[in-house]
């Protein structure tokens, strides 16, 4: 296996496959992101155990949008099944899958153990027990700080398993090196990724202005609010198609290493 290093401009390439492939496959590309959502969802508002098996599985229902894209531009139809693909490979990659999440899982209980230490627990609350989000908690100053701390533990965290799952599934890569490979892959390419993130918010704040704009034209915001969410879905789910194309271009396998 060997590291590819990219040009920070390859960033906007990665979103312009994401956004062309989505298009490919429209319909099942949004279904299986549509019901993704819901399986998290559902799984999320189980009290406690929910939520962990929610954060556990999320590495490998990752690996189902990405196998879905990868059938996508090969011009296949990817099919509801796909979402499991990482645990129907095998005994030993389902473990190893397996274990990824746990490991998920457990990183993001430790960021939210160091949140609630400043807030005594109420953003935590937020993913472990389902707690109403409310206006007078976000004016309070220990839970923007709480707020504050988790996002920027969750970074170092995102960075570990951004391409942790394919290298389990594609490459049979053990769960714990897979997150020095991808920490370091994110590290060499980072450049490449901040382009990466910086063109999808710019998307998604063109695609607010377009829709206020649409908003005060029509007249009617009930209609265009309406609209906003499944819209802002739809770009979601090219956001996790294009997550496909960063892992392509930041490695290099020999013949014999994936399948």
């Amino acid at each position: 296996m060997k590291l590819n290093i990219v040009p920070a401009s390859r960033g906007i390439q990665w979103v312009k496959l994401g956004a062309q492939t989505f298009f490919r496959q429209p319909l099942a590309l949004s279904g299986l992101f549509f019901m993704f959502l819901a399986v998290m969802s559902v799984l999320s508002m189980v009290p406690i155990l929910g939520s962990a098996l929610a954060l556990a599985l999320l590495p490998g229902a990752t690996l189902g949008l990405m196998a879905a894209t990868r059938e996508a531009s090969s011009g296949k139809f990817p099919m509801p099944l796909i979402l499991i693909s990482a645990f129907r490979a095998g005994s030993q990659q389902a473990r190893s899958m397996l274990i990824l999440g746990g490991l998920y899982a457990l990183g993001f209980v430790l960021i939210l153990g160091c949140s609630a230490l400043i807030d005594g627990g109420k953003f935590a609350k937020l993913y472990v027990m389902g707690a109403p989000l409310t206006a007078e908690m976000l004016q309070q100053g220990d839970f923007q700080m709480a707020m504050l701390m988790a996002s920027l533990l969750y970074l170092p965290l995102s960075l570990l398993f951004w391409h942790a799952p394919a290298l389990v599934h594609w490459h049979g890569i053990a769960p714990v090196k897979s997150l020095f490979f991808s920490l370091v892959a994110c590290m060499r390419n980072f450049w490449a990724l901040t382009v990466y993130g910086l063109v999808w918010i710019g998307v998604f704040l063109l695609f607010g202005i377009i829709m206020a704009v649409l908003a005060a034209l029509m007249g009617n915001t009930d209609l265009v609010a309406a609209a906003l969410y499944p819209a802002a879905m739809l770009m979601a789910a090219m956001v996790f198609t294009s997550l496909y194309f960063t892992f392509l271009d930041s490695f290099e396998f020999t013949p014999g290493e994936g399948t």
